[in-house]
């Protein structure tokens, strides 16, 4: 059985890039959360409620909302 890498067990590079795609993954998952909440229902493909919890699968959630959620603004 492999040993579970503690934090201490990784380089600083791996810790950086461990570090930048948390930031990553949560800063699209608060611009998916907010633009959400921001629009009208019928601004949506679909229910608010769906892409909510949708928005919260790692980076698939927020970038599918971004890219097939939202009807385009006139």
């Amino acid at each position: 059985m492999a040993k579970k890498k503690r934090w201490s067990d990784l380089s600083p590079v791996q810790q950086t890039v461990v570090v930048i795609l948390g930031t990553v993954q949560v800063a699209l998952l608060v611009a998916a959360l907010w633009d959400i909440r921001q629009r009208a229902e019928a601004e949506i493909n679909g229910s608010k409620a769906l892409w909510t919890v949708l928005a919260f699968f790692n980076f698939v959630g927020p970038i599918t909302y971004f890219v097939f959620g939202r009807k385009p603004r006139a």
